[in-house]
């Protein structure tokens, strides 16, 4: 990991000298990544995968792929909204992309923030944030209520974990039926969504069909 930069002006710098030094590995004959030229006039994901924001989480690089293979939308707890249906509804539209993967992963702070609001119910996040929490409430929740229900005890951390997973779950439901278009492709067999989850430790994803 790079060392973090003090300062807003820095950290410009650096997206401004890494782009720089990608600009140049693209003018090497022997590069892996596909030529600018060909990237314009084609563009043909083969996956589209919804996952968190989290910075230690790119899509690209934990499944080694290149420009122009996946058609990545990011958002704070791989939440479903509107917006985030509608960009892959345009993808599959677009370009016939047939797997949809909801990526969440291991040590996700949008979960956690959800458990604490159950922790501590006085919990204060601004309302945009707040629109996320609200988002991922009804997966932790309902597991919450589960295991007390039961009387079993159940921590903090494996609420989150298992938090993860049901958040996920619910992301790849409100995908299939949160949509006409979506729904529609699903039943006729030409589109599959899945779930899976990243383990920031390991480095494996673990696929939730």
């Amino acid at each position: 990991m790079k060392h973090n930069p003090q300062t807003a002006e820095q950290a410009l710098q650096m997206l401004k000298d890494g782009n720089a030094r990608f600009v140049e590995s693209l003018k090497n004959p022997n590069a892996t990544l596909l030529a600018t030229n060909e990237l314009t006039q084609i563009h043909e994901p083969y996956a589209i995968i919804l996952g968190c924001s989290d910075a230690r989480v790119p899509a690209e690089i934990i499944f080694d792929q290149g420009l122009g293979d996946l058609f990545v939308i990011r958002v704070a707890g791989n939440v479903v909204a509107p917006s985030q249906i509608g960009s892959v509804e345009f993808a599959t539209e677009k370009f016939g992309t047939k797997l949809v993967v909801v990526l969440g992963h291991s040590h996700c702070g949008a979960v956690t923030a959800c458990v604490e609001t159950l922790i501590n119910p006085e919990k204060y996040f601004s309302p945009n944030l707040q629109s996320i929490v609200d988002r991922i409430r009804p997966s932790v929740y309902n597991l919450h209520e589960i295991y007390t229900a039961d009387g079993q005890a159940i921590d903090a951390d494996e609420l989150v974990e298992r938090g993860i997973k049901a958040n996920v779950r619910m992301s790849v439901s409100q995908l299939k039926h949160g949509s006409r278009s979506l729904e529609d492709l699903v039943n006729a067999g030409h589109l599959m969504i899945v779930g899976a989850v990243y383990n920031i430790e390991t480095g494996k994803v673990e696929f939730i069909i």
